[in-house]
């Protein structure tokens, strides 16, 4: 692995259309039983491959095996229901029909260790597994059985860490929990939000990451961004929290935002994974273009602690494109890592 600017990928890569439907976010599989247990294998390892072959330093498995980075977990807990569905509003931003809370929650089983130890035979590269964070997982609810999201959360923050811990142990070495909530509920993320977090990141000795972003490239989020303003402070509400605690590593999205760059100051001393990929759009960035947005980070980050990343996940993107732009990531990391050299 490059030991100055690593890339990775924050989390999802677009699947193959045989196993599922493209450019959709919770697209049915088009396989079922074993067919569709050695379809997500294939497309994991081509996901692997693929990221090689593009520079990707730290490898993820591109949520390969999963229809959504919250409910595939979710689903195999007990306690929620997936037949009675309820309609919600997510982040304050859409709506959608979502799974109930109907008694104690808890993790029965391991829900992607197996997955995590077919990834580690892929690679002897740096892998990084993502997790949904406890309150972006209350978001993504109907509860009626706890009927407080605070509470709801500490319960998701313990059944993430036996995950991550078994995670861990089967040879992942960075955990990232994704937390888009964190850009929404301000409030709750002072109060209980980041220490929930750590609970779910306690006793690990792999890194961690927390990841904040504002989402998908799909049109709820980008109609919600266009509200956002010329300047876009979301950070400055959560970063100083983030600062003081346990976790190691925070990405945040910067490519095509109206995120100033100068809030990076505010997690000093953290390892940054900077986006310097719009996922919201189909150009692909030229390498010097992503150069430039790192080249500007390291105002306010030391290099050694710089990773180049994605601003979010790349699901909903043609895989040409989604490909593409991981090229363009490593070039451009390649040219600042260059100059610093």
């Amino acid at each position: 692995m490059n030991t100055l600017l690593p890339v990775a990928s924050v989390g999802s890569l677009p699947k193959p259309s045989w196993l599922a439907k493209p450019e959709v976010l919770w697209s049915p599989w088009e396989l079922e039983g074993a067919a569709l247990v050695e379809g997500k294998q294939d497309a994991l390892r081509i996901a692997v491959q693929e990221q090689r072959n593009r520079g990707v330093d730290i490898i993820s498995d591109g949520e390969q095996t999963r229809q959504h980075f919250v409910t595939t977990f979710i689903e195999h807990l007990e306690g929620v229901d997936f037949e009675n569905r309820e309609t919600v509003r997510i982040r304050d931003r859409y709506d959608a029909s979502v799974p109930t809370v109907v008694g104690a929650v808890s993790r029965k089983q391991p829900v992607f260790v197996e997955d995590a130890k077919f990834l580690r035979q892929q690679t002897d590269q740096k892998i990084k597994w993502a997790l949904p964070g406890p309150m972006t997982m209350i978001d993504t609810l109907s509860d009626r059985h706890y009927k407080s999201r605070e509470k709801l959360a500490w319960e998701f923050a313990t059944i993430l860490n036996q995950e991550a811990k078994e995670l861990e142990a089967a040879g992942v070495d960075i955990i990232q929990f994704d937390e888009p909530a964190f850009n929404v509920f301000f409030d709750d993320v002072q109060d209980w939000g980041v220490a929930a977090l750590e609970r779910a990141a306690e006793g690990l000795g792999a890194e961690t990451v927390v990841h904040i972003c504002y989402g998908y490239g799909i049109k709820a989020n980008n109609d919600w961004k266009a509200t956002l303003g010329a300047e876009w402070r979301q950070y400055e509400k959560t970063f100083p929290l983030i600062q003081q605690s346990s976790i190691d590593i925070v990405s945040l999205e910067s490519q095509h935002s109206h995120v100033p760059m100068d809030l990076i100051e505010l997690i000093r001393g953290k390892k940054v994974m900077l986006g310097a990929i719009d996922v919201a759009s189909e150009e692909i960035e030229t390498p010097d273009e992503v150069a430039d947005t790192l080249r500007k980070a390291l105002q306010f980050v030391d290099a050694d602690k710089l990773i180049a990343s994605t601003n979010c996940g790349m699901a909903p993107l043609p895989r040409d494109v989604a490909y593409g732009k991981l090229s363009a990531l490593a070039a451009g990391a390649d040219i600042l890592r260059a100059e610093l050299s």
